[in-house]
C-alpha cells in the first residue's frame, strides 16, 4: 500500500465534522481505530506485531530479541482538535519507508521496528509522552495511576475500560536494551525549513519546556448586585497574568502560552470563585525558561493581592532540554548528504516528542519534513504530497544506512 493510500485511510478516523480537527484522546474509540489500522498495517505487510506493558504497539521486520535494533516510528492520538500531521506522518512515513526498502531489495543485517506511542499528546490526562516515559521510566506506576481525567475516569480505569490491563504498566528496559538507535519523523512545528527551502532537516535539540498550573481563588458572588469594589474576582488576576505571560515571553525571545482554562462556578451570571489556568513555557535555554516563569508568577502574585485573590502555583510536568545523540545526528547527516546535493539543515525545536523521553536511556535522532505555513495543533497544520514523500524517501534512506549496513 501506497504512502498515499494509507494516509487517505486514515485520514478520516477520529476527525471531527464540525471543526475539521483530530479528537485522537488516548484510550477512546477513535483511539482504538487508530490502533487496529496500525495492527492491519502491520499484518499486511508481513511484520511481527505486539503490544507491550504499557499499551505501546510495534511492529518488527526482524527478530527483536537479536538487539541493536533500528526503530521508527511516532504516535497516532492527537492534541484537541488538532491536525492530520502531528504523529500519525511519522507512523505512516515508516511504514512506506519499509515497503521503500523492501521494493530496493534491502537486506537487514539488524532489526528494524515501527512503533505507535500511546498518548503522547497529553490530551485526555494532561501529561504529555505517557507511553514512552512509562517505558523509560520517566513516569512512576504510581504517578500513572493518579492520571485522571476531565471526567473523573483514571489511566488504569480508561485502560481497562479499552481491554488493556493496566497491572503491567511500568517501566521496560529489557526492551529498551534491545534498541540501538531510535529516529522519529515529524512534521516540523514551526516554518524554519519553510524559510530556508528546505524540504527536510534534522533536530539539534528539543527546548527546555514544562507545564504549570495557576489557581486563582476567589470568592462567587452575584454578577448583577454585587458592588466592583466589594469584589474578589479571579478572573480578573488570570486576565492579567495572561498579557503578563505574553509580557515576559517577548522579553525573554521564549514561548509562553495559557491555552486551558477552568472556571468555577462557570455561571454568565456568576462572580467565579476559581479560575484555574494551564501555562505552558518554553525557550532555548534553561535560564530563559527560569526567567519566564519566574516573571510570570512574581506578576500573577502582584495581581492576585491587588485584587483579594489566593493563588496556588503547581509545576505539573517538566522536561529539561534535550540534545540529540550527536553521533547518531552526524550519521543521519552523512547518509542524507552521500551522494546527492540535498542540504539538511540541522535545527532546534520548542515541541517536545516521544524521541527526546527515550533520549536518556537509547540514542535517538529526528527528522523533520517542511511546514510551508508553521501551524501545528491546529485542523489548519499542513505539509505539501511531495514534501512527505521526500521525507519517506529520506527515512528510508536512513534506516538503509542505519540497519542494512
Amino acid at each position: 500500500m501506497s504512502f498515499h493510500s494509507m494516509w487517505a485511510e486514515l485520514l478520516p478516523v477520529g476527525r471531527s465534522s464540525a471543526s475539521g480537527g483530530y479528537r485522537r484522546y488516548a484510550w477512546t474509540g477513535a483511539d482504538a481505530d487508530c490502533r487496529t489500522w496500525f495492527r492491519e498495517q502491520a499484518e499486511a505487510r508481513g511484520l511481527t506485531y505486539e503490544t507491550d506493558r504499557n499499551g505501546n504497539q510495534w511492529a518488527w521486520l526482524g527478530d527483536p530479541a537479536a538487539g541493536n535494533a533500528v526503530v521508527t516510528g511516532s504516535h497516532l492520538d492527537s492534541v484537541p482538535d488538532g491536525g492530520a500531521f502531528d504523529g500519525p506522518l511519522g507512523v505512516v512515513s515508516a511504514l512506506a519507508a519499509v515497503d521503500e526498502l523492501r521494493r530496493r531489495g534491502a537486506r537487514l543485517t539488524r532489526p528494524l521496528g515501527i512503533v505507535n506511542f500511546g498518548d503522547e499528546e497529553g490530551a485526555r490526562f494532561g501529561l504529555a509522552c505517557v507511553g514512552s516515559r512509562l517505558t523509560a521510566g520517566a513516569l512512576t506506576v504510581e504517578q500513572a495511576h493518579r492520571l485522571i481525567d476531565g471526567d473523573g475516569i483514571t489511566l488504569p480505569q480508561a485502560m481497562e475500560t479499552a481491554g488493556y490491563d493496566p497491572g503491567t504498566l511500568g517501566p521496560d528496559p529489557e526492551r529498551l536494551a534491545r534498541i540501538g538507535a531510535f529516529v522519529e519523523l515529524h512534521v516540523e512545528q514551526g516554518r524554519a525549513l519553510d524559510l530556508s527551502g528546505d524540504r527536510i532537516g534534522i533536530a539539534s535539540a528539543i527546548w527546555p519546556h514544562g507545564r504549570w498550573r495557576f489557581d486563582f481563588r476567589g470568592e462567587a458572588n452575584h454578577a448583577g448586585t454585587t458592588r466592583l469594589a466589594d469584589r474578589h474576582d479571579p478572573m480578573l488576576s488570570y486576565a492579567e497574568t495572561v498579557l503578563a505571560a505574553r509580557r515576559e515571553a517577548e522579553l525573554a525571545g521564549a514561548v509562553a502560552t495559557f491555552g486551558k482554562i477552568g472556571v468555577e462556578p462557570n455561571g454568565v451570571n456568576a462572580i467565579p470563585s476559581l479560575v484555574r489556568g494551564w501555562l505552558d513555557s518554553r525557550a532555548a535555554d534553561q535560564a530563559s525558561l527560569d526567567t519566564v516563569v519566574t516573571g510570570i508568577e512574581k506578576a500573577a502574585r502582584e495581581y492576585a493581592a491587588a485584587h483579594g485573590v489566593d493563588l496556588d502555583v503547581v509545576r505539573e510536568s517538566f522536561t529539561p532540554v534535550v540534545e540529540f545523540d550527536h553521533a547518531l545526528r552526524d550519521e543521519l547527516a552523512r547518509i542524507l548528504g552521500t551522494g546527492t546535493d540535498l542540504r539538511v539543515p540541522v535545527l532546534g525545536t520548542g515541541a517536545g516528542h516521544d524521541a527526546g523521553i527515550l533520549s536518556d536511556r537509547i540514542p535517538t535522532a529526528m527528522l523533520f519534513v517542511r511546514n510551508p505555513t508553521g501551524v501545528s495543533h491546529s485542523p489548519a497544520e499542513y505539509a505539501a504530497e511531495d514534501d512527505c514523500v521526500a521525507g519517506v524517501t529520506a527515512l528510508a534512506d536512513v534506516l538503509e544506512g542505519l540497519a542494512c549496513t
